[in-house]
C-alpha cells in the first residue's frame, strides 16, 4: 500500500475536484476555494453538457460560521466561462490571503 496523495485533475495548477454536480476548485489547504455548482445540463451528441454554473469563492476555516464563509457568489452559463471566473477569483484571493492585506484581514474577522 502506498502512502502517496491521489492525483487530482488540475486546472491552471490548482486541484479541481468533482462528486456528482459539485466540483471544487483549490486546494482545501489554502484559506480559499470555489465550489462551482451544475445547475442544468443537455445532451449533445450523447454527452451531458453543462448549462448554468452557480460559483462560490469560499474560505475554507471551519471555524468561520458557514454563513459567513461565502466572499463571493456568482452565475455563469457554460462551464468554461465558470472556470475561467472561478480561477481569477482564486488567484486573486490567495494573493490577497498570502500577502496579508488588510481586506483579507478584515474578510478573516467577519
Amino acid at each position: 500500500m502506498s502512502n502517496q496523495t491521489p492525483e487530482f485533475l488540475t486546472y491552471k495548477g490548482k486541484p479541481f475536484v468533482r462528486n456528482g454536480n459539485i466540483i471544487y476548485y483549490g486546494d482545501l489547504a489554502d484559506p480559499c476555494v470555489v465550489m462551482l455548482q451544475i445547475m442544468d445540463s443537455t445532451k449533445e451528441n450523447g454527452l451531458d453538457m453543462s448549462g448554468r454554473i452557480s460559483l462560490m469563492l469560499m474560505l475554507t476555516d471551519e471555524t468561520v460560521p458557514a454563513t459567513e464563509r461565502i466572499l463571493k457568489k456568482s452565475e455563469k452559463e457554460g462551464l468554461y466561462v465558470a472556470m475561467d471566473l472561478a480561477s481569477v477569483w482564486l488567484e486573486r484571493a490567495l494573493e490577497e490571503y498570502a500577502g496579508g492585506g488588510q481586506g483579507a484581514q478584515a474578510k478573516a474577522e467577519r
